[in-house]
């Protein structure tokens, strides 16, 4: 399985940006069943979780991207996708959309700066 995330791009603060990561060459009982998120790692910090998503659609968030980001996903496809809104400099981080349990092999990730 190929973990390809896209989206990512320079925008000033408040401004929005929608991600996508699609689990290429996965066949569909190795995604939908499985919960989804969304990680982000920072210049000289660990990766940290910022959202999760079941099989069923039952999301979870990350306080500091709580009401601004919106995960969703597409089993058809075999695509998560993550709308930032109200994006802040301390959004700033590459990332990166895996499965929370025996996760696939990490992707390239995609860079998010939020910058005036």
């Amino acid at each position: 399985v190929q973990l390809v995330e896209r989206g990512g791009g320079l925008v000033q603060p408040g401004e929005s940006l929608r991600l996508s990561c699609v689990a290429s060459r996965s066949i569909l009982s190795s995604f939908n069943p499985y919960t989804m998120a969304w990680y982000r790692q920072a210049p000289g910090n660990q990766r940290e979780s910022v959202a999760t998503i079941t099989s069923r659609g039952i999301t979870d968030y990350a306080d500091s991207v709580k009401g601004r980001f919106v995960i969703s996903r597409d089993n058809a496809k075999k695509t998560v996708y993550l709308q930032m809104n109200n994006l802040k400099p301390e959004d700033t981080a590459v990332y990166y959309c895996n499965r929370v349990e025996d996760p696939w092999s990490w992707g390239q990730g995609t860079q998010v700066t939020v910058s005036s």
